[in-house]
């Protein structure tokens, strides 16, 4: 592939969401334990947390463990939360020095507490970074995310703090983990499925969707670049015509 793919820096998504998909079966076509699937995924991850800084991309989120994933074999969710805590103290320096704030979405409190107790360490850390935001979703699910928005927005209406007729989207958004970003761009989903698996569903109303075959621990920094490229291809018309667009 080539990795000199002509990007424009005037239209380049401000909010990309990543589906890492395929590690399994990644591991499984060679031979090897799943969690060989999962150790080599986070150095996808690594690959697209710099190409989203070199590109200037404010806002990256990975769908790192989803509700559902605690259904998984408990000696693989016991590695992917042990990967976790080792990626985090690995990655550190690099979100120190390259300006990264850690950012979680999800039900933190059902992680293990040494997973809790580092991923918060490095939020108070980097909690001042600008350059991107880096956002796992651990433990997160869009239908828990809606449950526990609609009970939050009841509480105030039964407590008289707002009325049934004053919410409206802006009120809903401040009520959602993802309340201090801007909606998702462009999600990525890879390994060739194409779902969109309870994630982001109220970020992603009108995000551009790009699937492909490439499994997460052999996609690459080009892989992300012709995501990008497809996506600046596309109109995005946001209910409107391309007449009034131009």
């Amino acid at each position: 592939m080539n990795t000199k793919i002509p990007l424009s820096k005037k239209n380049l998504p401000q909010h990309i969401a990543i589906i890492m998909d395929g590690n399994g079966r990644w591991a499984k076509k060679r031979g090897l334990l799943r969690a060989m699937g999962h150790e080599t995924g986070t150095k996808s991850a690594n690959e697209a947390v710099n190409a989203c800084l070199d590109l200037g991309i404010p806002y990256l989120t990975l769908y790192a463990f989803s509700t559902e994933n605690w259904k998984r074999p408990k000696l693989e969710v016991d590695t992917l939360m042990r990967l976790l805590v080792k990626s985090l103290k690995r990655e550190m320096p690099q979100f120190i020095k390259a300006g990264i704030r850690l950012n979680i979405i999800g039900l933190m409190t059902d992680l293990p507490k040494k997973v809790q107790q580092e991923l918060q360490e490095v939020i108070n850390k980097t909690q001042t970074h600008t350059n991107l935001v880096l956002t796992l979703a651990l433990s997160y699910g869009a239908r828990e995310e809606f449950i526990k928005t609609v009970r939050e927005i009841s509480d105030k209406v039964k407590n008289d703090l707002i009325s049934p007729h004053s919410i409206t989207e802006d009120v809903i958004k401040e009520h959602l983990y993802t309340f201090d970003m801007p909606d998702v761009d462009l999600l990525i989903r890879t390994s060739g499925e194409q779902r969109i698996s309870n994630f982001l569903l109220w970020q992603i109303a009108y995000a551009e969707l790009y699937f492909t075959d490439v499994l997460w621990p052999d996609f690459k920094a080009e892989h992300l670049n012709q995501a990008i490229l497809n996506y600046q291809q596309r109109e995005r018309r946001f209910g409107k015509t391309s007449e009034q667009l131009r």
